[in-house]
């Protein structure tokens, strides 16, 4: 929906999840993440979603061509934007990787501080920012319709400069002015009160140009200037999944619409965003980036709504809303009524996955009624977190990954010298590979083993584990970077045991690096 279409009481939801979401500290998202990712944001009905950077990497235009090409191309599909700067090779790059899809938006930026003009742009001159802004926002147009403009460092901009500039971009045809606080300098009653001017000057609450604002969470107040910002008159917030982003992240999707959502009172404003898919969707991204979401976090925290205290416990059998503001089942968090164990059948499993909204093919179920059996032979009492787990890292790999794990064993310990075999099987012709290896611990062994098997030596670049679900027979996920002739792929695994999930997400990231080899049809070299 473009801004000239919105009801005057609806907020755009702009998702840069894809873009300035895997910006933070040890994401690093493959083509195939990314679709996935955006698929499940245009389930979430979020309005924009920002691919990402096309001209900084092959890699980055790949996925937002892909986005565009495989989420964007219905009529009710996401608006799919792509981040330029003002020049004419960023736009075109920008312009050409957003090609296929039905809505396409591009998003243009320049520095307009003046800390930023001095370290950023060479000393350049009020007057020379202006006139690349001008530039960019008129080429952009020369290719669609919809351009947003953003003054990068907005909030730490002189205020009778952003307000030229904001004035001059949307003269040159900018159909979205987006006022980022780019640090998380700004605090809310500020913030809106430079909001409000805005709207004023480019037409009011209804004009044909709409404002957005775009908050960081430095000092955590991301969401609170948001919504000031909405109370101010902006028609659009650009927000990630989780809140995730550069340094201490960005506006939380999830946080703002329910917001929104809950305080139409104050606000007057709704949203498009079909809130049942929002607790998938934080699963989703965390499961595909390898960041855990804290247990008290709001909305799709573990303990959001949960209730340990006896007051609270009995308030909430009374009546939920003494304690709770929000219904569980309004953001998909409603509790399994099956209780799936190791008597379970197929039927059953299936059923599972079909309330969950999952919709496989046969091979799909096969694999992970499999790795579900296994897990229940371990575990007493399998939740959706576990069914989660277990679709992320069986389901979501592609059926052309190179090897899979038959069989481990791993010994040794404070006195022996920890030592792992693995038993790989080659997929398509079933060829099998068993080596063994020593290392400083037992995961260490295993990855050891995996490596000599597959024939690639790699360097374990990040290592991140923690607890899915709950208890003592948690399911453990790990997250793991692997550098391959110098390029990093991300590897997930799940199980009970540490050691075979560390083991299943170093196979899955070299399984990566080998399809990755395949498509280039070039030798994969060794890492010194």
């Amino acid at each position: 929906m473009s801004s000239t279409e919105q009801r005057s009481d609806h907020v755009t939801v702009f998702d840069t999840t894809l873009r300035d979401g895997e910006q933070a500290p040890g994401i690093s998202l493959d083509v195939s993440e990314k679709v996935e990712i955006a698929e499940q944001l245009a389930r979430l009905r979020v309005d924009v979603v920002e691919g990402g950077f096309p001209v900084s990497s092959q890699g980055d235009f790949e996925a937002v061509r892909a986005i565009a090409d495989g989420v964007g191309t219905e009529r009710e599909a996401p608006t799919v934007a792509a981040l330029a700067r003002c020049n004419r090779e960023d736009v075109e790059r920008a312009a050409e990787s957003i090609k296929p899809a039905h809505s396409q938006r591009i998003h243009v930026f320049l520095s307009t501080s003046e800390i930023h003009r001095h370290a950023m742009l060479r000393d350049a001159s009020e007057d020379d920012v202006v006139a690349q802004a001008v530039e960019g926002v008129k080429r952009a147009r020369e290719v669609t319709d919809d351009v947003e403009f953003s003054p990068q460092d907005a909030t730490r901009t002189d205020l009778d400069f952003l307000y030229r500039i904001v004035e001059e971009t949307v003269a040159a045809g900018a159909t979205t002015v987006n006022i980022p606080d780019t640090v998380g300098y700004a605090l809310p009653h500020d913030f809106g009160a430079t909001i409000g001017e805005i709207v004023r000057r480019v037409g009011g609450p209804d004009s044909d140009v709409a404002i957005s604002v775009h908050c960081h969470n430095d000092l955590g107040l991301a969401v609170a200037n948001s919504l000031e910002a909405v109370r101010n008159g902006a028609r659009q917030v650009e927000v990630a999944v989780n809140g995730i982003g550069e340094r201490a992240g960005n506006c939380s999707l999830e946080e703002l619409v329910m917001a929104v959502r809950t305080r139409n009172d104050l606000l007057g404003r709704t949203t498009r965003v079909y809130t049942p898919e929002i607790a998938r969707t934080s699963r989703s991204v965390s499961g595909l980036t390898g960041y855990p979401v804290q247990y008290n976090k709001a909305v799709v925290g573990r303990n959001a709504f949960a209730h340990e205290s006896g007051i609270h416990q009995h308030g909430v059998m009374a009546d939920r809303l003494t304690y709770e503001i929000m219904r569980a089942e309004d953001v998909g968090v409603a509790g399994s009524q099956i209780v799936l164990g190791k008597h379970s059948g197929r039927r059953a499993f299936v059923g599972e996955l079909e309330r969950m909204g999952y919709d496989l093919t046969a091979e799909q179920v096969s694999r992970a009624f499999e790795r579900f059996k296994e897990l229940a032979d371990r575990k007493v009492e399998i939740a959706d977190n576990d069914l989660e787990a277990i679709l992320a890292d069986e389901v979501s790999a592609s059926s052309d990954e190179a090897y899979e794990i038959a069989d481990i064993e791993v010994s040794g310990g404070t006195v022996a010298e920890p030592s792992a075999t693995v038993r790989l099987r080659r997929a398509g012709d079933g060829v099998e590979a068993t080596e063994t290896a020593t290392g400083d611990g037992m995961i260490d062994a295993a990855c050891g083993a995996i490596r000599r098997a597959v024939g690639i030596d790699a360097t374990l670049a990040s290592f991140n584990v923690n607890a899915v679900t709950a208890g003592v027979d948690a399911l453990g996920g790990v997250t793991v970077q692997v550098e391959v002739d110098g390029q990093r792929f991300t590897g997930r695994g799940v199980s009970t045991d540490v050691v075979e999930a560390s083991a299943r997400a170093y196979l899955n990231a070299l399984n990566k690096s080998v399809r990755l080899r395949h498509r280039r049809q070039e030798p994969v070299t060794a890492t010194p």
